[in-house]
């Protein structure tokens, strides 16, 4: 049986289209539909129900050891209410999930992990703890709503004194205040977009949303789906756990080596990275030059032969174009390479081009 977000009644009385999601249900779209909600947080602003996402302290004396043994980026070094992402690995180097860090003071971390992946994670982190180091599993009491758009920044700073707002990507404010709800304000977001992330209490949840949804009106904030918030990060080139990384693929080829530290020391699945060397795919992204939309899951040919797969696809409203990411042996990867993908036994010319599809201020 599905589970309901805080903010289920909400969407219902919204009239967001509900269907299961992760374990939950949760509105894929709104009256508006997805192309306008995509515009509007690519233009204005739209919010989002993320509180299906996993939230698990870290705390005690050896937490930053933990974290980098489970995690493959390094966490030694990081200012109190900030936040890092990072990838964590399997020991044959594959992708258990991908996730954020937020130092919230010494030795005491909240870790964001994927709704799919909650429980997964949960039970891989406890098994590979050691020392002084415990993990709790807040998820079920934190609800997670995104404001996200060029104008999110403009609808917080009705609610909040400037320095409250946190300044710098990948950052957070602990004790932040809206409307007198107590929240962590995140300047985070998986849309492409400046935008912000607010973690409170989930018996809170329907009043900052009809709260934000209100403060908005003039910036044209609307409510916004999973529909959306997939085209959103799809136009972005972020990638989705399940679709661009799995327990098969690794940090490497799915284009995230930046947040592998192989010098930091140890890590899960470091050695097994390093018995592979140099991948033999990577991700990258494709355009459309003939007639079609590829989605995920299409074989990808050229020179006569099978040179991968699309891990995802779609049209993109922004910048109205049908666009793919796919994993391709590395001889096929430089821009401007021309491919074909199946799409139900029909082929469909696509050249390669470089991530990120699009980029904010472009």
């Amino acid at each position: 049986m599905e589970l309901k977000t805080p903010l289920y009644e909400t969407h219902v009385q919204h009239k967001g289209k509900i269907v299961p999601f992760a374990g939950y249900l949760l509105p894929v779209q709104y009256g508006s539909g997805v192309i306008a909600e995509h515009m509007a947080v690519r233009t204005a602003c739209g919010i989002f129900d993320v509180s299906h996402m996993g939230e698990i302290l870290c705390e005690g004396r050896d937490a930053v050891k933990n974290l980098n043994f489970l995690l493959t980026n390094d966490y030694t070094v990081m200012a109190d209410g900030q936040a890092r992402y990072s990838p964590m690995c399997n020991e044959s180097g594959g992708v258990v999930d991908d996730l954020i860090v937020y130092k919230v003071r010494e030795d005491h971390y909240l870790i964001v992990v994927n709704a799919a992946n909650k429980d997964k994670d949960f039970v891989w982190m406890k098994e590979h703890a050691f020392g002084e180091v415990s993990f709790t599993d807040i998820s079920a009491s934190v609800a997670q709503i995104a404001l996200q758009g060029p104008k999110a920044e403009a609808i917080l700073r009705k609610l909040v004194p400037d320095e409250m707002i946190p300044e710098k990507y990948y950052s957070c404010n602990f004790d932040g205040r809206i409307g007198g709800i107590r929240c962590m304000i995140s300047r985070t977001g998986y849309t492409g977009e400046d935008g912000f992330e607010f973690y409170l209490a989930a018996e809170e949840a329907q009043r900052l949303w009809e709260l934000l949804l209100e403060t908005g009106k003039e910036e044209g904030v609307i409510c916004c789906g999973l529909g959306a918030r997939d085209t959103l990060r799809l136009e972005a080139s972020m990638p989705l756990y399940g679709h661009e990384m799995t327990d098969d693929i690794t940090p490497f080829e799915a284009g995230l080596g930046y947040f592998v530290r192989m010098d930091k020391g140890d890590f899960i699945g470091r050695a097994a990275l390093e018995e592979r060397g140099a991948p033999k795919q990577k991700r990258v992204g494709l355009r459309v030059t003939g007639r079609g939309i590829i989605r995920e899951h299409c074989s990808v040919y050229a020179d006569g032969k099978q040179i991968g797969v699309t891990t995802s696809g779609t049209h993109c409203p922004y910048l109205k174009a049908p666009l793919a990411m796919a994993l391709v042996d590395c001889a096929y990867t430089e821009p401007g390479t021309q491919v074909e993908a199946d799409v139900r036994g029909r082929r469909v010319e696509a050249e390669v081009v470089r991530l990120p599809f699009y980029k904010r201020g472009q």
